[in-house]
Protein backbone atom coordinates (compact mmCIF):
# COMPACT_ATOMS: atom_id res chain seq x y z
CA UNK A 1 0.00 0.00 0.00
CA UNK A 2 2.73 2.53 0.96
CA UNK A 3 4.46 1.82 -2.84
CA UNK A 4 0.48 2.90 -4.59
CA UNK A 5 0.73 6.25 -2.57
CA UNK A 6 4.04 7.69 -4.01
CA UNK A 7 3.52 5.56 -7.53
CA UNK A 8 -0.60 6.70 -8.11
CA UNK A 9 -2.46 9.94 -8.57
CA UNK A 10 -5.00 10.48 -6.03
CA UNK A 11 -7.70 9.70 -8.24
CA UNK A 12 -6.05 6.36 -9.35
CA UNK A 13 -5.52 5.45 -5.58
CA UNK A 14 -9.03 5.77 -4.99
CA UNK A 15 -9.97 4.57 -7.16
CA UNK A 16 -7.99 1.04 -7.02
CA UNK A 17 -8.85 0.85 -3.35
CA UNK A 18 -12.66 1.45 -4.21
CA UNK A 19 -12.85 4.03 -1.19
CA UNK A 20 -15.63 5.90 -2.80
CA UNK A 21 -17.56 2.85 -2.82
CA UNK A 22 -17.27 2.01 0.75
CA UNK A 23 -17.19 5.92 1.61
CA UNK A 24 -20.75 5.88 -0.31
CA UNK A 25 -22.22 3.08 1.69
CA UNK A 26 -21.02 3.88 5.18
CA UNK A 27 -22.85 7.39 4.44
CA UNK A 28 -25.92 5.01 3.36
CA UNK A 29 -26.13 2.56 6.21
CA UNK A 30 -25.54 5.64 8.56
CA UNK A 31 -28.63 7.52 7.18
CA UNK A 32 -30.52 4.36 7.69
CA UNK A 33 -29.39 3.62 10.70
CA UNK A 34 -30.33 7.07 12.09
CA UNK A 35 -34.56 6.09 11.19
CA UNK A 36 -34.07 3.97 14.48
CA UNK A 37 -31.50 5.55 16.12
CA UNK A 38 -31.49 9.16 16.00
CA UNK A 39 -29.00 9.80 18.53
CA UNK A 40 -26.22 7.62 16.92
CA UNK A 41 -22.51 8.96 16.81
CA UNK A 42 -21.91 9.84 13.50
CA UNK A 43 -18.01 9.49 13.90
CA UNK A 44 -18.55 6.30 16.20
CA UNK A 45 -20.37 4.61 13.32
CA UNK A 46 -17.84 5.57 10.69
CA UNK A 47 -15.21 4.00 13.18
CA UNK A 48 -17.53 0.53 13.42
CA UNK A 49 -18.06 0.86 9.90
CA UNK A 50 -14.14 0.84 8.89
CA UNK A 51 -12.99 -1.62 11.54
CA UNK A 52 -15.41 -4.48 10.36
CA UNK A 53 -14.10 -3.80 6.65
CA UNK A 54 -10.39 -3.91 7.89
CA UNK A 55 -11.35 -6.85 9.63
CA UNK A 56 -13.45 -8.60 6.71
CA UNK A 57 -16.78 -8.60 8.85
CA UNK A 58 -19.29 -6.52 6.83
CA UNK A 59 -20.32 -8.78 4.07
CA UNK A 60 -22.46 -10.69 6.17
CA UNK A 61 -26.45 -10.56 5.76
CA UNK A 62 -25.58 -8.19 2.75
CA UNK A 63 -27.00 -7.90 -0.53
CA UNK A 64 -25.37 -9.72 -3.39
CA UNK A 65 -24.85 -6.52 -5.32
CA UNK A 66 -22.37 -4.98 -2.29
CA UNK A 67 -20.49 -8.43 -2.31
CA UNK A 68 -19.55 -8.46 -5.41
CA UNK A 69 -18.57 -4.95 -5.75
CA UNK A 70 -15.17 -5.03 -4.77
CA UNK A 71 -12.40 -7.38 -4.49
CA UNK A 72 -12.06 -7.06 -1.16
CA UNK A 73 -15.70 -8.02 -0.33
CA UNK A 74 -15.69 -10.86 -2.54
CA UNK A 75 -12.36 -12.33 -0.71
CA UNK A 76 -14.25 -11.51 2.95
CA UNK A 77 -17.35 -13.53 1.88
CA UNK A 78 -15.48 -16.46 0.67
CA UNK A 79 -14.12 -16.33 4.53
CA UNK A 80 -17.41 -16.08 6.00
CA UNK A 81 -18.51 -18.69 4.52
CA UNK A 82 -15.96 -20.91 4.93
CA UNK A 83 -15.97 -19.91 9.24
CA UNK A 84 -19.73 -20.32 9.27
CA UNK A 85 -20.19 -24.07 7.62
CA UNK A 86 -16.36 -25.75 7.69
CA UNK A 87 -17.78 -28.36 10.34
CA UNK A 88 -19.76 -29.52 7.24
CA UNK A 89 -16.33 -30.76 5.98
CA UNK A 90 -15.35 -31.89 9.10
CA UNK A 91 -18.73 -34.48 9.29
CA UNK A 92 -18.05 -35.27 6.34
CA UNK A 93 -21.17 -34.37 4.43
CA UNK A 94 -21.66 -34.35 1.14
CA UNK A 95 -24.42 -31.56 -0.20
CA UNK A 96 -25.94 -31.04 -3.96
CA UNK A 97 -26.52 -27.48 -5.23
CA UNK A 98 -29.17 -26.27 -3.76
CA UNK A 99 -28.36 -27.39 -0.27
CA UNK A 100 -24.99 -25.41 -1.19
CA UNK A 101 -27.16 -22.34 -2.14
CA UNK A 102 -29.61 -22.61 0.78
CA UNK A 103 -25.93 -22.35 3.17
CA UNK A 104 -25.31 -19.49 0.80
CA UNK A 105 -28.81 -17.48 1.34
CA UNK A 106 -28.37 -17.97 4.81
CA UNK A 107 -25.79 -15.45 4.98
CA UNK A 108 -26.92 -13.35 1.72
CA UNK A 109 -30.47 -13.68 1.03
CA UNK A 110 -30.56 -13.10 -2.34
CA UNK A 111 -27.49 -14.82 -3.45
CA UNK A 112 -27.63 -15.92 -7.24
CA UNK A 113 -28.44 -19.26 -7.70
CA UNK A 114 -26.80 -19.52 -11.37
CA UNK A 115 -22.95 -18.80 -9.63
CA UNK A 116 -23.78 -21.70 -7.51
CA UNK A 117 -24.46 -23.58 -10.71
CA UNK A 118 -21.49 -22.58 -12.79
CA UNK A 119 -19.01 -23.66 -9.13
CA UNK A 120 -20.72 -27.32 -9.06
CA UNK A 121 -19.59 -27.22 -13.27
CA UNK A 122 -15.99 -26.74 -12.44
CA UNK A 123 -16.41 -29.56 -10.24
CA UNK A 124 -18.81 -32.06 -11.95
CA UNK A 125 -18.65 -31.03 -15.26
CA UNK A 126 -22.23 -31.55 -15.56
CA UNK A 127 -25.06 -30.19 -14.89
CA UNK A 128 -26.28 -32.46 -12.75
CA UNK A 129 -28.19 -30.63 -9.79
CA UNK A 130 -28.66 -34.10 -7.78
CA UNK A 131 -24.50 -34.79 -7.63
CA UNK A 132 -23.25 -34.70 -4.24
CA UNK A 133 -20.12 -32.51 -3.73
CA UNK A 134 -17.73 -32.32 -0.77
CA UNK A 135 -17.32 -29.18 1.30
CA UNK A 136 -13.55 -28.58 0.45
CA UNK A 137 -14.68 -29.05 -3.24
CA UNK A 138 -16.93 -26.60 -3.29
CA UNK A 139 -15.56 -24.27 -1.18
CA UNK A 140 -12.25 -23.71 -3.88
CA UNK A 141 -14.35 -23.70 -6.71
CA UNK A 142 -16.81 -21.62 -5.05
CA UNK A 143 -13.77 -19.24 -4.15
CA UNK A 144 -12.22 -19.38 -7.77
CA UNK A 145 -16.15 -18.57 -9.14
CA UNK A 146 -16.97 -15.78 -7.03
CA UNK A 147 -13.90 -13.76 -6.75
CA UNK A 148 -13.07 -14.32 -10.58
CA UNK A 149 -16.43 -14.74 -11.86
CA UNK A 150 -15.63 -11.78 -14.76
CA UNK A 151 -12.22 -13.05 -16.09
CA UNK A 152 -14.09 -16.50 -15.67
CA UNK A 153 -16.50 -15.13 -18.73
CA UNK A 154 -13.52 -13.68 -20.75
CA UNK A 155 -11.88 -16.78 -20.37
CA UNK A 156 -15.21 -19.11 -21.70
CA UNK A 157 -15.75 -16.81 -24.89
CA UNK A 158 -11.57 -16.62 -25.89
CA UNK A 159 -11.97 -20.94 -25.44
CA UNK A 160 -14.64 -21.00 -27.58
CA UNK A 161 -13.54 -19.09 -30.21
CA UNK A 162 -10.41 -20.80 -30.67
CA UNK A 163 -12.87 -24.06 -30.83
CA UNK A 164 -14.30 -22.44 -34.02
CA UNK A 165 -12.22 -24.89 -36.58
CA UNK A 166 -11.38 -22.97 -39.26
CA UNK A 167 -13.39 -23.96 -42.70
CA UNK A 168 -11.51 -26.04 -44.97
CA UNK A 169 -11.85 -24.65 -48.64
CA UNK A 170 -14.42 -26.32 -50.29
CA UNK A 171 -13.00 -28.65 -53.22
CA UNK A 172 -13.23 -27.76 -57.04
CA UNK A 173 -16.73 -30.06 -58.20
CA UNK A 174 -16.70 -30.74 -61.63
CA UNK A 175 -19.95 -30.64 -63.42
CA UNK A 176 -20.31 -33.24 -66.68
CA UNK A 177 -21.27 -32.29 -70.00
CA UNK A 178 -22.96 -33.92 -72.45
CA UNK A 179 -19.53 -34.44 -74.12
CA UNK A 180 -17.91 -36.20 -71.16
CA UNK A 181 -17.49 -39.78 -71.33
CA UNK A 182 -18.97 -41.89 -68.90
CA UNK A 183 -15.56 -42.99 -67.90
CA UNK A 184 -14.36 -39.47 -67.42
CA UNK A 185 -17.16 -38.66 -65.25
CA UNK A 186 -16.71 -42.05 -63.04
CA UNK A 187 -13.00 -40.44 -62.59
CA UNK A 188 -14.09 -36.75 -61.60
CA UNK A 189 -16.48 -38.10 -59.40
CA UNK A 190 -15.67 -36.89 -55.33
CA UNK A 191 -14.41 -39.83 -53.15
CA UNK A 192 -16.85 -40.97 -50.46
CA UNK A 193 -16.00 -40.20 -46.82
CA UNK A 194 -14.10 -42.24 -44.71
CA UNK A 195 -16.67 -44.47 -43.26
CA UNK A 196 -14.96 -43.91 -39.74
CA UNK A 197 -13.76 -40.62 -39.28
CA UNK A 198 -11.08 -40.05 -36.28
CA UNK A 199 -12.91 -37.63 -33.75
CA UNK A 200 -11.31 -34.32 -33.50
CA UNK A 201 -8.77 -34.28 -30.13
CA UNK A 202 -10.79 -33.12 -26.69
CA UNK A 203 -10.07 -29.57 -25.65
CA UNK A 204 -7.62 -27.16 -27.78
CA UNK A 205 -4.32 -26.51 -27.90
CA UNK A 206 -3.28 -25.29 -24.38
CA UNK A 207 -0.08 -22.64 -25.79
CA UNK A 208 -2.82 -21.33 -27.92
CA UNK A 209 -5.46 -20.81 -24.93
CA UNK A 210 -2.27 -19.07 -22.69
CA UNK A 211 -0.95 -16.67 -25.95
CA UNK A 212 -4.80 -15.35 -25.63
CA UNK A 213 -5.20 -15.58 -22.02
CA UNK A 214 -1.61 -13.71 -21.89
CA UNK A 215 -3.12 -11.07 -24.16
CA UNK A 216 -6.23 -10.59 -21.91
CA UNK A 217 -4.24 -10.01 -19.20
CA UNK A 218 -2.77 -7.41 -20.37
CA UNK A 219 -6.09 -5.22 -20.76
CA UNK A 220 -8.41 -6.81 -18.48
CA UNK A 221 -9.32 -4.66 -15.15
CA UNK A 222 -10.98 -7.60 -13.84
CA UNK A 223 -9.00 -9.43 -10.93
CA UNK A 224 -7.57 -12.40 -12.53
CA UNK A 225 -4.59 -15.05 -11.70
CA UNK A 226 -1.38 -14.56 -12.40
CA UNK A 227 0.53 -14.85 -15.30
CA UNK A 228 2.57 -17.73 -13.48
CA UNK A 229 -0.03 -19.68 -12.30
CA UNK A 230 -1.54 -19.57 -15.95
CA UNK A 231 1.77 -21.17 -17.17
CA UNK A 232 2.45 -23.38 -14.59
CA UNK A 233 -1.05 -24.92 -15.47
CA UNK A 234 -0.98 -24.45 -19.09
CA UNK A 235 2.25 -25.65 -20.13
CA UNK A 236 1.98 -28.80 -18.52
CA UNK A 237 -0.38 -30.38 -20.87
CA UNK A 238 -0.59 -30.31 -24.89
CA UNK A 239 -4.39 -29.51 -25.24
CA UNK A 240 -6.94 -28.63 -22.30
CA UNK A 241 -10.59 -28.63 -22.14
CA UNK A 242 -12.47 -25.45 -20.61
CA UNK A 243 -13.69 -27.28 -17.41
CA UNK A 244 -10.15 -29.39 -16.73
CA UNK A 245 -8.83 -25.55 -16.51
CA UNK A 246 -11.32 -24.20 -14.05
CA UNK A 247 -10.40 -27.28 -12.01
CA UNK A 248 -6.87 -26.91 -12.17
CA UNK A 249 -7.03 -23.31 -11.28
CA UNK A 250 -9.51 -24.13 -8.39
CA UNK A 251 -6.55 -26.80 -7.20
CA UNK A 252 -3.96 -24.49 -7.85
CA UNK A 253 -2.35 -23.27 -4.40
CA UNK A 254 -0.56 -20.25 -6.14
CA UNK A 255 -3.89 -19.21 -7.31
CA UNK A 256 -5.44 -19.88 -3.14
CA UNK A 257 -2.82 -18.17 -1.91
CA UNK A 258 -3.35 -14.95 -4.46
CA UNK A 259 -6.70 -14.63 -2.90
CA UNK A 260 -5.42 -15.19 0.17
CA UNK A 261 -8.45 -16.03 2.02
CA UNK A 262 -8.65 -19.44 2.68
CA UNK A 263 -5.37 -21.72 4.03
CA UNK A 264 -4.25 -24.39 1.72
CA UNK A 265 -6.50 -27.44 1.35
CA UNK A 266 -4.57 -29.79 3.50
CA UNK A 267 -5.47 -27.74 6.95
CA UNK A 268 -8.90 -26.37 5.66
CA UNK A 269 -10.35 -28.08 8.67
CA UNK A 270 -7.74 -27.25 10.97
CA UNK A 271 -9.40 -25.54 14.01
CA UNK A 272 -5.55 -23.55 14.68
CA UNK A 273 -5.79 -21.67 11.74
CA UNK A 274 -5.10 -18.32 12.37
CA UNK A 275 -8.05 -15.57 11.50
CA UNK A 276 -6.30 -12.76 9.51
CA UNK A 277 -7.62 -10.18 7.36
CA UNK A 278 -8.50 -10.90 3.78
Amino acid sequence: MSTDRFSLSADEYLAKHHVLTYLEDAIGQLLEHKEDNPKVNPAKFFNDYFTSIYHGNHTLFREYAFIKSTPHNRASFIRVFWKCYRHIGKNGDLLNVKEYHSLLCLLCPNFPFDLIQKTARIILMDDAMDCLMSFSDFLYAFQLQLYYEEFLEDCNKLYEKLTQAPRSPRETVVVPSSSTSPRQQKKQQPLPPPVDPIPPPEGIDSQQFLEALTQLSDVTKNSHPKLSCLREILQNTNRVSFYGFLMALAKNDSVNSGIGVLPAKASIMDDTEQDHAP
